[in-house]
C-alpha cells in the first residue's frame, strides 16, 4: 500500500510538473509571438482603466490577438496592477513582453511639436489646435512676444496652457541670458523693448547670417530718431498677426495703426512676432556697422547702405531684378 501511495504521489507529482511547464511554456510563447503589424500603432491607457478595458484596445489595436492574452500575460507578470496611464508607441516588431515592458517603465511616447521662429501666437495657436492629442480646454491665448519658437515635446492630453507656460519660461530664460552679455549704450532699457525689436529682425530676415546686421539697421536708426519703417509692422497692424495674402500696398502704408512704424516714431506697443534665439542675440549685440537702409538684393539677403543716395541705387537695383522676373 505504502508503495501504491508513493507511485501515485510521484505522478501526481510529475503531472503537476509538466501542466506547469507547459502553461509556463504556453505562457511565454504568447508573451514573446510577433503579429504581423505593418505599421506602428499607438496604445493609450486612460487614468484609471481597468486591465480588461486596455486588454480590449489591446485586441483592437492588433498587439495581442485575443484580450484575455493580454489579462493572461500582464497577471503572470504581475503587472496587473501597474498599468500607468499613457500612451505607448508599439513597433511593428514589438511582442507582448516588450509593450509590457514599456508600460512598466512608463515609457510614454512623447509626441514633437516644432514651432517656428518669427511664429504669432495666432500661428501658434492653429499649430496647437492641429496638433493631436494636445488638450486645447480652457485655453487662453498668450501675450504676443512670450513664447520662445523652438522644438517641443509633449504628452498625449497634455494641456495646451502647461505648453503654453513651458514656452513662455523658456522666453524668459532667453532673454535674461542673452541680456547680460549685451552691448553697451543700446536704444532701448528694457527686455520687452528688445523682443519687440527682435521680432521684427526675425519678419524682415530669415538669413541668419544677415540678422546682426539688420539689427543695426534699427538700432542705428534709433539712435538717430528716424523711423523703422518696416512693412512687417505695417503688415501685424493691419492682420494682427495673420497673414496678409498679397503684396503690402501703398494704402497699407498711409493706415495710421499703432504699429505703423512708417508713420509713427520708435518702437511699436508690442511685438509682432515670437523672435528666435538667433533674432534676440542680434538685438542685443548688433553688427559694428553704419549701415540705415536695406532692401532686397533678388538673392534671398539684403543690400545695405549708408547713404540714402546708396539706398536709391540698391532700391533701383532690386526694382529692375522685379521687372525681369514679371
Amino acid at each position: 500500500m505504502q508503495s501504491r501511495f508513493f507511485v501515485g504521489a510521484f505522478f501526481l507529482f510529475a503531472t503537476v510538473l509538466i501542466v506547469f511547464g507547459v502553461g509556463h511554456g504556453f505562457m511565454r510563447h504568447v508573451a514573446s509571438a510577433h503579429l504581423d503589424r505593418p505599421d506602428v500603432i499607438y496604445l493609450n491607457i486612460p487614468k484609471g482603466e481597468s486591465v480588461a478595458g486596455v486588454a480590449r484596445q489591446a485586441t483592437r489595436l492588433g498587439v495581442v490577438k485575443e484580450a484575455w492574452h493580454f489579462k493572461l500575460i500582464s497577471r503572470w507578470k504581475g503587472l496587473d496592477r501597474s498599468l500607468y496611464a499613457g500612451e505607448y508607441e508599439v513597433l511593428p516588431s514589438d511582442n507582448l513582453n516588450e509593450v509590457l515592458q514599456k508600460i512598466q517603465q512608463q515609457d510614454t511616447y512623447k509626441r514633437r511639436l516644432v514651432v517656428p521662429e518669427g511664429a504669432s501666437v495666432a500661428d501658434i495657436s492653429r499649430l496647437f489646435s492641429d496638433s493631436f492629442g494636445l488638450d486645447m480646454e480652457g485655453f487662453v491665448m498668450p501675450a504676443e512676444g512670450s513664447l520662445l519658437p523652438e522644438t517641443y515635446f509633449y504628452e498625449r492630453g497634455d494641456s495646451a496652457n502647461q505648453l503654453v507656460s513651458r514656452m513662455q519660461a523658456a522666453m524668459a530664460d532667453a532673454v535674461d541670458t542673452y541680456w547680460r552679455g549685451r552691448a553697451e549704450a543700446l536704444p532701448f532699457d528694457t527686455k520687452q523693448e528688445a523682443i519687440i525689436l527682435a521680432s521684427i529682425v526675425e519678419k524682415e530676415t530669415g538669413l541668419p547670417s544677415e540678422r546682426a546686421e539688420v539689427a543695426a539697421v534699427f538700432v542705428n536708426r534709433l539712435m538717430r530718431g528716424m523711423r523703422l519703417q518696416s512693412d512687417p509692422t505695417v503688415i501685424y497692424g493691419v492682420t494682427k498677426g495673420g497673414p496678409l495674402g498679397r503684396p503690402i500696398s501703398l494704402a497699407d502704408l498711409r493706415t495710421d495703426t499703432p504699429f505703423n512704424t512708417y508713420r509713427r516714431g520708435g518702437l511699436p506697443p508690442t511685438p509682432i512676432a515670437n523672435p528666435g534665439r538667433d533674432a534676440l542675440q542680434a538685438v542685443l549685440n548688433p553688427a559694428d556697422v553704419p549701415y540705415l537702409y536695406f532692401v532686397a538684393d533678388g538673392t534671398g539677403g539684403h543690400a545695405f547702405a549708408t547713404t540714402l543716395a546708396e539706398h536709391n541705387s540698391n532700391v533701383a537695383r532690386w526694382r529692375q531684378i522685379e521687372k525681369a522676373k514679371r
